[in-house]
């Protein structure tokens, strides 16, 4: 039978793509790809880009053709059969890139293009990709002796699995947990969506009443609205020990020594290769300077924020206190009396909100905004192949009508499907021959689906969501780079690759803007005028709440990496505990077990990282100062923005992009404004 994972494909055919053909797949890619390298590496050989770089970047894109709808369906459409054949492939892949990364006769042949007479004559993009090679040879090890590289090799394939297990263990204690409730007292609060979604889904099991869960859509509608406040408390319990040693799955699905295995090995590597701590080797490939840097970033950004956070948290227990009866509010009290304290407030209701966000109008109008900034045309495809019948696929087209990119759009909450919500690649912008490979995108979310005749409805947090991955999307998409190591968001520094996410985020709250990702579900009549008041009075609603808390997850990931001690272990809990003495104004109950959660930091790229949010939110809200400076959609601007940042790629540093779009370094002032603290700067 042919394996389709090695056929060629312009779209990967989902439905084709079995299990049991990933790991024959990879591994028979694998051997031809050492095979091929071996075959480039002659003694006494003239490297040039034409014969060593780009036949190597066409073998990283084979691979990666295979690989990334592999990846993508562990994802979003998981399986015992397809997990096992993902989590196999890993250490081969991971065996691989060390092997690749260490090649002493590959390392030299860069080195030969970077200090030979070709290297003048590439583009600044060709330079920029030989430059991270070199770097990156270094950073796995190619220096090191040969027995501190298996050991460097043992700890990348070790790190690979753990951080892959991690990952399912958070999948499988979401999903272990669940509430079935024939009582509707129970839902007294709940509004009518919920408890929609909520018997639609005891229905789908042939059950009577209402079945909730702890994925997201569901466990908020509880934590916001729900009356009873018991129900509340034993939702808040299973979400916040999921993975745990603790909770209603206690020790089930425990996290608790994968992240200590992870934190320890990522500290070994760090020191084999010369740093003295994770969080240093993590700033290798940032713009960060140094790990002081970082922290002093992150203290300063605190010390603003404090104080409107103890206003925000006084007014909250007062509140809660006065108005709901709550005189000692505990942590799952907290998301209830801010929604009723927000209605008390602004007379603004989230369900309210809601009614004007149907999903179709939320997309259609992002599509509308992006058309007015950067003259692009974005349709649907009918006939394309997809993994679930919900996703939908759209091509975009520029103002000369020249194809820009593609991309698949999954936006609700299932079974078997990760959560949260990111983009990811499917295919990269690069040259072959004559031709370009259009760039395609992965754009993942998690809403609260369709019920009956009702559709899909957002919460105004998830337009700001869904408006972010398509920020990072058109970064992957509208690369004008032919060069696949520094196109799309290749090669770009870490902690500015949310710069284009974020950005994105500002025009959720422009009139301009909403005119056209809003209509009533029911009516399509525009958001009213009195509505848009209430949410932009509200807009800063507890924003210092959100910033210290943002902050504490900031200085809590950095400083477990930067002072990890292999004496004392990774002191997770300890660590966090000094950090919410420092920043915190909400204390979790002691039972909390976020960070056995907290799959950014063990499971994704964000190690060490994690503070790439905020640093790259004050870059993207300066950039957007400008738009506000020259008028939300002029054209002048979009069209700078869209030349500078969005299709540069990693092709140059992200200061000197950022710079060339802006005219002068960051400040912090906008993204002070932007959250209502600029009175404290």
């Amino acid at each position: 039978m042919s394996n389709p994972l090695l056929e060629s494909h312009d779209l990967p055919p989902f439905s084709r793509i079995q299990p049991e053909q990933v790991v024959p797949a990879i591994t028979q890619l694998l051997a031809a790809n050492r095979a091929a390298i071996a075959a480039l590496l002659e003694p006494g050989k003239t490297y040039t880009w034409d014969n060593l770089v780009e036949p190597l970047e066409d073998l990283d894109d084979q691979l990666n053709r295979a690989w990334s709808p592999v990846g993508h369906m562990n994802s979003v459409v998981n399986s015992d059969a397809l997990r096992e054949a993902y989590n196999a492939c890993l250490p081969l892949l991971s065996e691989y890139a060390t092997e690749v990364g260490q090649n002493e006769a590959l390392y030299r042949a860069y080195r030969a293009i970077a200090d030979g007479p070709e290297f003048a004559r590439l583009d600044p993009a060709q330079r920029k990709i030989i430059d991270n090679a070199l770097r990156d040879f270094r950073l796995s090890g190619v220096d090191l002796p040969p027995e501190q590289k298996d050991r460097y090799k043992d700890i990348a394939q070790e790190l690979s699995k753990l951080t892959s297990q991690f990952q399912d263990h958070l999948m499988d204690a979401t999903q272990a947990w669940t509430k079935h409730i024939e009582d509707e007292s129970l839902l007294a609060g709940l509004p009518d969506s919920a408890k929609a979604m909520a018997r639609q889904a005891a229905a789908a099991k042939d059950l009577p009443g209402w079945w909730f869960t702890l994925e997201f859509p569901s466990y908020i509608a509880i934590l916001t609205y729900a009356d009873h406040r018991e129900l509340r408390q034993e939702f808040y319990t299973a979400y916040a020990t999921r993975a745990s040693e603790l909770g209603p799955n206690a020790g089930q699905f425990d996290n608790t020594e994968l992240m200590e295995r992870i934190l320890a090995l990522r500290h070994e590597e760090a020191g084999l290769l010369g740093f003295a701590n994770f969080a240093e080797l993590s700033l290798a490939t940032k713009m960060a300077p140094s790990t002081d840097e970082v922290v002093a970033f992150l203290t300063d950004l605190a010390e603003r924020s404090l104080p409107h956070a103890r206003r925000d948290l006084a007014e909250l227990k007062a509140f809660a206190a006065g108005h709901l009866g709550l005189a000692e509010a505990q942590s799952w009290d907290l998301t209830y009396a801010s929604e009723k304290l927000r209605q008390h407030k602004f007379d603004l209701s989230e369900e309210e909100v809601r009614a004007y966000f149907p999903a179709s109008k939320a997309v259609s109008g992002m599509f509308a905004v992006v058309e007015k900034l950067y003259g692009l045309r974005i349709q649907a495809v009918e006939g394309v192949e997809v993994w679930h019948p919900d996703v939908s696929f759209y091509e975009i087209h520029d103002r000369d009508g020249h194809k820009r990119g593609a991309f698949y759009l999954d936006l609700y909450a299932r079974p078997k499907k990760r959560g949260g919500a990111w983009m990811d690649e499917c295919l990269t912008r690069r040259r072959k021959g004559d031709a370009i490979q259009t760039p395609v995108a992965f754009l993942t979310c998690n809403f609260t689906p369709p019920t009956g005749d009702t559709p899909a409805l957002l919460r105004h947090d998830e337009v700001l969501t869904l408006f972010h991955e398509f920020g990072h999307g058109l970064q992957h998409m509208l690369t004008q780079v032919d060069h696949l190591g520094v196109s799309g968001i290749h090669g770009v520094e870490w902690d500015a690759v949310e710069l284009p996410s974020q950005f994105m985020e500002n025009f959720c709250w422009e009139p301009e803007a909403l005119a056209l990702i809003s209509g009533h579900y029911q009516t399509g009549e525009p958001l009213p005028q009195a509505l848009l008041d209430k949410m932009t009075a509200a807009r800063n609603f507890q924003s210092g709440m959100q910033m210290v808390r943002q902050l504490e997850f900031s200085l809590f990931d950095f400083r477990m990496h930067r002072e990890y001690d292999p004496a004392q272990g990774g002191r997770v809990y300890a660590i966090l505990d000094e950090v919410r003495k420092q920043v915190a104004v909400v204390v979790p109950p002691a039972f909390n077990r976020f960070p056995h959660s907290f799959s950014h930091i063990f499971a994704g790229g964000y190690a060490a990282g994690y503070y790439s949010y905020k640093w790259a939110e004050v870059l993207s809200s300066d950039a957007y100062s400008l738009f506000e400076e020259k008028g939300v959609f002029d054209a002048d601007t979009g069209r700078a923005f869209m030349e500078n940042i969005l299709e540069t790629g990693g092709s140059r540093k992200a200061m000197d992009v950022f710079v060339a779009f802006r005219g002068r370094e960051p400040n912090i002032d906008a993204l002070l404004r932007h959250n209502g603290i600029a009175e404290a700067a």
